[in-house]
């Protein structure tokens, strides 16, 4: 994409975002645009792979889908009338077999993100993630979940 087309793109949605088309706002969102591709232009420059791609829409796709099932079930445990048998909180040491700080970051914020769960804390060496979860009623299936679920698709985008 054209380094200028592009900055026009996220001036446009500067103001879109701010609700302003002023002059003013409109160069100070392209100055912004500018910054961010300036900042960015390693990572944009690099070659784009349809596979690549793939995953990281398979990893959105999957995301989304927790997001509603999570806001489902956390609706379903608030709307119960006897809340202490609904809610079972408890934090889980889950293991992780991701290395870098960027896919254990991204891992961390989709936990974090999805209702029901947070992602507390990282062990010293980086191998075990600390999750606290609104409900858990098999410790193994949680770990399973996440392992097999958010882990593996964020592995298969940065392979």
């Amino acid at each position: 994409m054209n380094t200028a087309f592009l900055v026009v793109i996220l001036a446009l949605v500067w103001a879109g975002i701010t609700g302003s088309f002023s002059g003013l706002n409109l160069l100070f969102g392209g100055l912004i645009g500018a910054a961010a591709v300036y900042l960015l232009r390693d990572a944009m420059a690099g070659p784009r792979s349809p596979k690549r791609l793939g995953r990281i829409l398979s990893l959105a796709v999957l995301f989304l889908y927790e997001l509603v099932v999570s806001a489902v079930r956390v609706a379903a445990v608030v709307i119960r009338p006897d809340l202490s048998r609904a809610v079972r909180p408890a934090i889980v040491a889950v293991p992780i077999a991701l290395k870098s700080d960027v896919e254990i970051t991204l891992l961390a914020n989709m936990i974090t993100l999805t209702p029901g769960t947070l992602s507390v804390d990282l062990s010293d060496d980086r191998s075990v993630l600390y999750v606290h979860a609104l409900y858990m009623a098999d410790r193994e299936g949680m770990i399973a979940d996440i392992t097999n679920g958010f882990e593996k698709k964020v592995r298969e985008v940065f392979e």
